[in-house]
This record gives C-alpha cells, sequence and structure tokens, in this order.
C-alpha cells in the first residue's frame, strides 16, 4: 500500500491516478473528502491532517510507502508525518523537495527543504528526494492578475526557468516509489525548454487566441502579487523575492534529463500543457474560476 499526502493537489493528484492505473494500492489522504471527487474510485480515501498522530497512523496502517508532500513553511507537519511513519513502520519515502536545495548559497526556500530532507535522513527510512523547479501550474496564480489589472506582472525580466508539468514530477514519483533503485537518490526535475515570462505568456496568447500584456514589476509588494495574488506571510514574501531576484539573473535556466531518464518519455512541453489546459486558463482570464 502506498499513502499519498497531498493527494488533492497537483502533483498528487496526478500521482494518485497514474498509480492506479499500474494497478498499485493507493491510499490518498485528504483534509477534506470533498475535494477528492477527481481521484480515481478505485483509491482508498481517507480523511487526515499531517500534524494530527493519531489520524496519520490510522491512515499509514499496512503501508509500506509514502509519498510526502509538507505544505507551509515550519517543521511541525513533517516531524509528525515522520513520528507516524517509524510507528507505522513505512519502509520507504519520496519527498516532495525544491530544485532550491541545489542553489549556492542556499536560499531560504532552499533551507526550508533542506532542513526537511534532513528530518527524512534522521528518521533512516529508505528515501528519495524529488526536486522540481517551477510548476506550470503556477501560471495558475499569476494569470489572476491579468483578471485584475488587465496584465501580467514579469517579476524575472531575462531570467529563464524550465517549468514542469506535475504529471511529469508525478511519473518520476512513480518510478521512486516502485523500483528499489532510487533509494537514497536525489533527482533535480524540469521541464524540456527554459523559458522566460514574457515567452510563458506569448505561449498562453497563442494557445487562447488573444494578446495578454506583460509589465515588469514596480516594487517587492508586486513581486508577491505575482505568486499570492491573496497575499503570504512575511517570512514567505521574503523568501519569494529573494528566489524572484535570483531567477532574473539566470538567463540560461537549469534544463536536466531526469524526467526522460526515469519515466522513460520527455517531459511535456510548457505549449503542449498549456493546449491541455486551455479551458481552465481561459476561464482564469474570463474571471469564470
Amino acid at each position: 500500500m502506498i499513502v499519498i499526502t497531498g493527494a488533492t493537489g497537483h502533483v498528487g493528484t496526478e500521482l494518485v491516478s497514474q498509480l492506479v492505473e499500474r494497478g498499485k494500492n493507493v491510499r490518498a489522504l485528504v483534509r477534506d473528502t470533498a475535494r477528492a471527487r477527481r481521484l480515481p474510485a478505485a483509491a482508498d480515501v481517507v480523511v487526515g491532517d499531517l500534524t494530527d498522530i493519531s489520524s496519520l497512523l490510522q491512515a499509514y496502517r499496512g503501508a509500506d510507502s509514502l509519498f510526502l508532500l509538507v505544505p507551509g513553511i515550519d517543521h511541525e507537519a513533517a516531524r509528525t508525518a515522520l513520528a507516524a511513519a517509524e510507528q507505522a513502520r513505512i519502509e520507504r519515502i519520496v519527498y516532495l523537495s525544491s530544485y532550491a536545495v541545489g542553489v549556492t548559497p542556499l536560499p531560504p526556500m532552499g533551507r526550508w527543504h533542506h532542513e526537511r530532507e534532513e528530518l527524512i535522513r534522521a528518521s533512516k527510512i529508505a528515501a528519495t528526494f524529488l526536486r522540481p523547479c517551477g510548476f506550470t501550474t503556477n501560471t495558475f496564480d499569476w494569470m489572476q492578475t491579468l483578471r485584475e489589472s488587465g496584465y501580467v506582472l514579469d517579476p524575472t525580466g531575462p531570467g529563464r526557468a524550465a517549468l514542469i508539468d506535475p504529471a511529469d514530477i508525478a511519473a518520476v514519483a512513480v518510478a521512486a516509489l516502485t523500483e528499489d533503485l532510487h533509494v537514497g537518490k536525489a533527482y533535480t526535475l524540469t521541464g524540456p525548454e527554459a523559458l522566460t515570462v514574457v515567452e510563458q505568456v506569448a505561449a498562453i496568447s497563442k494557445v487562447l487566441g488573444i494578446q495578454i500584456p506583460v509589465r515588469d514589476v514596480a516594487s517587492p509588494e508586486e513581486v508577491v502579487r505575482f505568486r499570492y495574488p491573496n497575499g503570504a506571510p512575511p517570512s514567505l514574501a521574503a523568501a519569494l523575492v529573494d528566489g524572484l531576484r535570483a531567477m532574473r539573473s539566470d538567463t540560461e535556466g537549469l534544463v536536466t534529463t531526469t524526467v526522460q531518464d526515469l519515466a522513460g518519455r520527455p517531459p511535456r512541453s510548457f505549449h503542449r500543457w498549456c493546449e491541455a489546459n486551455a479551458d481552465t486558463l481561459r476561464d482564469i482570464v474570463e474571471g469564470k474560476s
């Protein structure tokens, strides 16, 4: 049995579906069953909370593997999830970390994930760390500034990033959860091409058949609005500003072959992802979601 935390998120939903398609026994940990409607019927859905060890022990019962996605920037949930995993004798953990762990000097976002990786190492449970760069689905958040202000904010200018489709992260996670050769490894995951925000917006514009204006950010507050239109805690906001400042200076962008190497197929391009999600992107632009 494989337990999936964050099962109703972009990566988790894809991962549950891909594992079920392969005939694996999957238990999806959710906080609200209403959000589990998109999960396949074959998945065992259980209600729990990463800060509630009793609910986790129930969720982990009979399981041998755990996909761990920890929200927020503190480590309470990670510590509780690991304590329950040790009690339940979980044998393998695949942790969704961040590419920022490999950045020098270590930025705040990288430090938080590095500290969680160290907690997992200290648990002595066999583990694999997945370190993706930015998700293609992050555009769902910053596209909302278009609806509100009539333009997309660009915080990174000439900086490039190879955004990755959550389905490709899930494909690598499937391999890490089901194949022993990935134990003890850390994998940096990217999409196939490094694009600027302007190029990302151009791809969306082409798919939707509309012109989308782009404007450079004018202040740190606007940088936060780019990723978190509804605001963010001060420490997270500061980390975001720091990270995007570093991305602005990276005019080449990191691209890895990890998805091809582990999933046996190339990752989906940003343009193809836009085509596959055109209805959702259009609804955001038109204010329908």
